[in-house]
């Protein structure tokens, strides 16, 4: 894993070296160290904010080259608004534009972590840190040349000028491992389809042994025995045979049940016989986001040793249409012993979740459930791409994920369930058919879901709409974004650390 720049944390004190930048509120006031440091150079940025209609709004950057009287190639003024009830996700959003004025090719910047009240807590320079990684990330390596301003940042060393450099490296050491997690989702999304098939993404899962992370991955055989009908169908059309891999952090006491995350990892997906329309076809090599998230975020919890046990499971298929792909009309038979019509052969993802989440159920016995996958269109035409949409069947479970995703700023919105919904995936011939229609498509996707999770504490966030193609924002500028690692890290270390 390699990082587009490397982030130190120095004293407040220290020279700055390369580009330099600072922070000020909505009055244009600066901290005193930050003052200190830019002696005279204060009134230029006085004058430069009037001419350039600078007032210091959040996340807003004044730029000034060469200033006179600083040591910097350049000065960078961003603002922080109102200083006052600054959240987390604010000084994320300030790494991410710190990141963004980087230049082309190999440079310096120093970044001077103080407030108009004074130096910023540890927690809130790690977050500026983390905003720098983030925005930061590119994934070009199938590029064999690279057009002028494509290498920005590629070599960059950010220094944090902090009240504390010691216990802000130490914060940052856990922080970065969840960072870390996020490349990896990250690298998961964004691998072209003929890289990344089921059996390479299960090699790449089974890299966290490494970590401690105990990997067994389940094989066609494996599964057949298993009964797992419902995944095996969705795989049978591809040359590229079908995998299940199961994930095993142990960090909690021994014998305590552990909390569960399942992933639907469709490695590409063409509809099947439903096959979709050609137009942005490609972007279905994305259709896997819930299972990248899920390797991601072991490897948070492992790389930062969290103090809870966690299973994480992914089905990993390719949905093709050659001569052996399932029809509609076909019959297939669930883990859980449960029939399927498939009535939709482009309605595979729930059939691989149905399988995994059974098997969770059943055999790991979890605390929870949490699953993730790009499952509906439906989903963005609810909500867009600014919230996944959440489902579940426990309120507690449902209000800490909000919680969590207001903090990490990777927003859910609930969505509900209900029997009525049931009707339109009940099938005349099987236990249930595989889609409800188009009315209430990402409820009725649930409502499915639901029916293997055995009663389970569970919630279903569909992340359609966040986990590829979603617009920019000042820490994410790749079409993977990696989305569900932070939140779910969150989750996890708000409400089942020990």
């Amino acid at each position: 894993m390699s990082d587009a720049i490397k982030v130190g944390f120095v004293q407040l004190s220290a020279a700055p070296r390369g580009i330099l930048v600072v922070f000020c509120d909505d009055g244009l006031k600066l901290g005193p160290a930050t003052a200190k440091a830019l002696g005279g150079a204060v009134d230029i940025v006085k004058r430069a904010a009037a001419a350039a209609a600078f007032k210091g709004k959040s996340g807003a950057a004044l730029d000034i080259l060469a200033p006179e009287g600083v040591k910097a190639t350049r000065l960078i003024v961003i603002g922080a608004g109102k200083a006052t009830g600054l959240k987390a996700n604010d000084f994320l959003k300030f790494g991410g534009v710190a990141a963004s004025k980087l230049p082309a090719g190999t440079s310096a910047m120093t970044i001077m972590a103080e407030l108009p009240g004074g130096a910023m807590t540890s927690e809130q320079a790690v977050a500026i840190a983390s905003g720098l990684r983030l925005r930061a990330y590119k994934f070009d390596r199938y590029k064999t040349k690279k057009k002028d301003g494509e290498e920005v940042g590629a070599r960059a060393d950010v220094s944090l000028a902090v009240g504390d450099a010691g216990a802000a490296k130490k914060a940052f050491a856990s922080a970065g491992h969840v960072i870390d997690g996020v490349v990896i989702a990250r690298d998961l999304v964004n691998e072209p389809p003929n890289v990344l098939f089921p059996e390479e993404f299960a090699r790449r899962a089974g890299q966290l042994r490494k970590l401690g992370v105990k990997v067994e991955v389940l094989d066609v055989k494996a599964m057949q025995k298993l009964g797992m009908g419902a995944l095996l169908g969705v795989g049978q059309g591809s040359v590229r045979p079908s995998r299940t891999v199961i994930m095993r952090w142990d960090g909690g006491k021994k014998g305590e049940a552990p909390v569960g995350f399942i992933g639907k990892g469709v490695c590409f997906d063409t509809g099947g016989i439903s096959i979709k329309p050609a137009g942005s076809m490609e972007d279905m090599k994305g259709d896997m986001g819930g299972a990248a998230c899920v390797v991601g975020l072991m490897h948070a919890l492992a790389a930062r040793k969290a103090r809870v046990n966690v299973v994480g499971a992914i089905g990993l298929v390719e949905n093709m249409p050659d001569g052996n792909a399932q029809r509609p009309g076909d019959i297939v038979t669930s883990m859980s012993g449960q029939t399927i019509e498939i009535v939709n052969t482009d309605a595979e993802g729930r059939l691989v979740l149905a399988d995994v989440l059974w098997y969770v159920a059943k055999k790991v016995k979890p605390k929870f459930m949490v699953d993730l996958a790009t499952l509906t269109g439906a989903i963005m035409v609810a909500l867009g791409t600014e919230h996944a949409g959440m489902f579940s069947n426990n309120d507690e479970l449902a209000d800490r994920l909000l919680t969590a995703g207001v903090e990490s700023g990777e927003k859910v919105w609930r969505m509900p369930l209900g029997p009525e919904y049931d009707k339109l995936i009940d099938s005349q011939f099987a236990d249930m058919k595989n889609t409800g229609g188009r009315h209430g498509g990402s409820i009725t996707a649930a409502q499915f879901l639901q029916r293997f999770v055995d009663g389970t504490p569970w919630a279903h966030l569909d992340i359609a709409g966040t986990a590829m193609g979603a617009p920019k924002t000042d820490i994410n500028q790749s079409w993977g974004s990696g989305y569900g690692v932070r939140l779910l890290d969150r989750l996890v270390s708000d409400h089942y650390e020990r």
